[in-house]
């Protein structure tokens, strides 16, 4: 048998206040739809649960046991309802974020500290995002967002704003003939070959971080492919070829026998957050985007590249060669 539920609520109200006008006031209905509602309700049954007087309500033996039957479910309904809507309002659980160079590991490091402070009961969890493999994580759901360097023009992905911007630099051997330069332009990079990335690389990421000519047309040799970093920092040390990089990369990365010299006209590394396009309503995604957009205001809204050159040792410079 079908019940509505506003009548076993008015029931139990009217249970408790034996007084239709209060019982009113606390459902917020009028008091002839309070006396529908028990009247209809009496009927299902087939017999009445309340005796009225003038003077008075009182439940009848019936309504006492249906009271006492129906209270602890409603209860139960309340509870269980409200569990749910704490659930849904609470910020918990595991958020793992991605990032791609030190800047924006830098920028994730510092959110997650303040987030330990405001919301303790939410765990972030860090990874490098590959260099070969820009956004198969992501799509993957082993990242449930990442800060990364711009563009993103994936139709399954959405970004957000770009929360800091970082100049350029090129990384170089610092025997070679350009790391004795306090400056280089995009037509310097016609000099040196320029490593490449194997791996599932969007042709428009490739255009903006590994350009094939200079602006003025003149063709830039193709180095080495390289599949992370490390890899990339031991082939440039080795003098094998240069590597195109954010400013922070030198405070990070500065090893023996490279240097790092400012792009004067180079375009900078715009960051922000990217996540899945499927994955909306999530409060956790919110609230990072939020505590990282707060993060990154309280910084330098772009950092500059400055020069940076450790030497290396010859003995260095033979392990790299070896390597």
């Amino acid at each position: 048998m079908y019940v509505d539920q506003t009548e076993l609520e008015c029931f139990l109200v009217l249970a408790e206040e034996l007084h239709f006008g209060r019982t009113a006031a606390r459902l917020r209905l009028s008091r002839a739809r309070v006396s529908q509602l028990i009247q209809k309700l009496e009927r299902r049954v087939g017999a009445p649960l309340f005796t009225r007087t003038s003077r008075r309500v009182t439940l009848t033996p019936l309504g006492t046991r249906l009271r006492d039957d129906l209270a602890p479910h409603h209860r139960g309904i309340e509870d269980a309802l409200a569990r749910a809507v704490a659930a849904a309002r609470a910020i918990e659980g595991v958020l793992h974020v991605g990032f791609s160079t030190p800047l924006a590991g830098e920028l994730v490091m510092r959110t997650i500290e303040e987030l330990r402070t405001t919301h303790p009961e939410l765990a972030v969890e860090v990874c490098e995002v590959p260099l070969a493999d820009p956004y198969g994580m992501l799509r993957r759901g082993d990242f449930d967002l990442q800060l990364t360097d711009f563009p993103v023009h994936e139709p399954d992905l959405t970004r957000g704003p770009t929360l800091l911007v970082e100049n350029r630099v090129l990384a170089v051997a610092s025997a070679h003939p350009l790391a004795a330069r306090g400056t280089l332009t995009l037509e310097d990079l016609a000099q040196v070959p320029l490593l490449t990335i194997a791996g599932d690389i969007p042709d428009y990421w490739s255009e903006h971080h590994l350009p094939t000519h200079t602006p003025r047309g003149t063709p830039i040799e193709p180095g080495p492919s390289v599949t992370n970093h490390q890899e990339a920092l031991t082939l440039v040390a080795a003098g094998r070829g240069a590597l195109l990089s954010g400013a922070r990369t030198a405070l990070y990365h500065g090893r023996p026998g490279i240097a790092y010299i400012p792009l004067k006209d180079g375009n900078p590394l715009a960051y922000g957050l990217t996540r899945r396009s499927a994955a909306t309503g999530n409060r956790a995604l919110e609230l990072f985007g939020r505590v990282a957009r707060e993060v990154a205001g309280a910084w330098p809204r772009r950092f500059p590249g400055g020069r940076h050159e450790e030497r290396a040792s010859p003995g260095n410079r033979m392990a790299i060669s070896a390597h």
